[in-house]
């Protein structure tokens, strides 16, 4: 959403931009990390950091700073009050009754895209063993490359071809496993083939040893608002099965959740 110069509070603004410095990659930052990832002055980050440890967000040990439970306040509020993650969720749990397997809904934000629920009862196993798998960092809130994982690649399917070309101008695709798309040009068909089959399956692109299969969700307008997908491991479950045995139960559960979108 696009506001007026006025009213935007630049503070808050850096304040957000220090909060999300924080990642899987770095999970402790100093002034000068955070300043370079957050692209404000050493000076400035710093005061931001003090001011975010103060309120409770940050807990440090003088030089360092690292995110606080409290964080969770904001992803718990969001998952107990929004209304997509609710209007899923009976959705996926039946689904991994039936298949067995763990499902997640995904939205698209920027580069990234973020599980907002997941089928309930899922177990960790590793890639090469029995049972359902959990892919590592497949978590509530997590974040994923969209150009490496199923859902990324169907959510930007869905874009406008002007869309999707303004996503991928100067994008550089980081290599996640030595299968992973990097090339443009063939990044683009991969798209462009999500499309035309309206699914994709993304194999040991993100994670080796998993694969992972993903539809649309979309609306009575039908405006794709999520993307609904399912992992197995490679020992467990190739992706011709995937195709021919979980792909019908979730173009149907795509259509039953249509009027709840």
């Amino acid at each position: 959403m696009a506001i007026a110069k006025a009213d935007l509070i630049e503070g808050m603004a850096k304040g957000m931009a220090v909060l999300e410095s924080f990642d899987t990659e770095r999970q402790r930052l100093n002034a000068t990390l955070t300043a370079e990832r957050a692209g404000l002055t050493r000076a400035c980050a710093r005061r931001h950091l003090l001011t975010l440890a103060h309120l409770g967000y940050l807990e440090t040990d003088g030089s360092y700073f690292w995110l606080s439970s409290k964080v969770l306040r904001f992803s718990g509020s969001y998952l107990a009050s929004a209304r997509l993650p609710r209007a899923l969720q009976p959705t996926l749990n039946r689904l991994a009754v039936q298949a067995q397997e763990s499902f997640s809904a995904v939205v698209l934000d920027a580069d990234e895209v973020v599980i907002v629920a997941r089928s309930g009862n899922d177990r960790n196993t590793s890639s090469t063993g029995g049972g359902r798998v959990i892919a590592y960092g497949l978590h509530l809130g997590a974040r994923l490359p969209a150009h490496a994982t199923s859902t990324g690649r169907v959510l930007l399917a869905a874009k406008t071809k002007a869309a999707f070309a303004q996503w991928m101008k100067g994008r550089l695709l980081h290599r996640m496993t030595p299968l992973t798309t990097v090339d443009a040009k063939s990044f683009r068909a991969i798209i462009q083939q999500a499309r035309q089959d309206d699914f994709c399956i993304a194999s040991e692109e993100h994670e080796l040893g998993v694969h992972a299969l993903a539809v649309p969700l979309r609306n009575t307008k039908g405006v794709t608002v999520a993307a609904l997908n399912a992992v197995a491991s490679h020992s467990r479950l190739s992706t011709q099965a995937m195709q021919r045995d979980l792909l019908p139960l979730m173009f149907e559960a795509a259509r039953e959740l249509r009027p709840l979108l």
